[in-house]
């Protein structure tokens, strides 16, 4: 795989692969090394759409020459556990996004809650993750106008990606559906509910949810995720939503 290593002061360096699936595949290649305690020291590692920030680099010399002669395969699922959501399929551009599919609403949301999406880095505000995992045919382009107040708890898709607003910001992602499952807790390790590398499974509800992201009269009322433990199966604001 072609990577490219630039040094980012005295101890970190930036690392450009070719695309995201390289760059997915990378950073996992990264967890599982340091998992199995070969990783060179690193003390952060930081994944973005095409590039992979290390820092707190022991000898970043040493690991800068060594990166271009690791050997790893595409990225594989993982079978840890998956985080679930919740949402409630009501999103204002829904039929639109079902028409650039070529299908009906109800066959867009058996499609979406079929996915298993993973993320692949986050991004654009605190506990914003950016999900991989639906085909590249069914990548949407953002809105022409972005929306000056998008809500918390929207599903949302543009590009290869979905996402979910964890606050009110200006957004200009297609808007799918909506969850109260809690992106952002400082009262929480770690605050962000959606880390690089989690897996992610959307799950469509008829009513509303409780504030953890239940729908009302299902699951538990208290903590704030939802784990299936089991294997695999304006310019401004669209510049900041695409990682930039």
């Amino acid at each position: 795989m072609s990577v490219r290593t630039l040094r980012v002061g005295d101890r970190a360096l930036l690392v450009e692969l070719a695309g995201g699936a390289e760059t997915e595949a990378f950073h996992a290649e990264l967890l599982r090394r340091r998992a199995a305690g070969v990783l060179p020291g690193v003390r952060e590692i930081v994944p973005a759409a095409r590039t992979v920030l290390l820092d707190g680099v022991d000898d970043p010399g040493r690991l800068a020459a060594e990166l271009p002669r690791w050997e790893f395969g595409p990225l594989h699922a993982r079978v840890d556990a998956a985080v679930e959501v919740p949402v409630r399929y009501d999103g204002p551009d829904l039929a639109e996004v079902a028409a650039l599919w070529g299908m009906s609403v109800e066959e867009a949301v058996r499609l979406h809650t079929a996915t298993e999406f993973r993320v692949a880095f986050c991004g654009f505000a605190p506990g914003f993750g950016y999900l991989t995992g639906l085909d590249e045919r069914y990548g949407v382009p953002r809105r022409a106008t972005p929306r000056t107040a998008v809500p918390a708890g929207s599903v949302a898709l543009a590009g290869p990606y979905t996402g979910v607003y964890p606050r009110s910001s200006p957004g200009g992602w297609q808007l799918i559906g909506t969850t109260d499952v809690v992106l952002w807790d400082t009262g929480r390790e770690p605050a962000a509910l959606l880390t690089p590398g989690t897996r992610v499974r959307f799950t469509a509800v008829d009513g509303p949810t409780t504030e953890d992201g239940y729908a009302v009269g299902h699951g538990p009322t208290t903590g704030a995720a939802y784990v299936v433990e089991d294997g695999p199966t304006t310019e401004g604001a669209n510049a900041a939503e695409d990682g930039r």
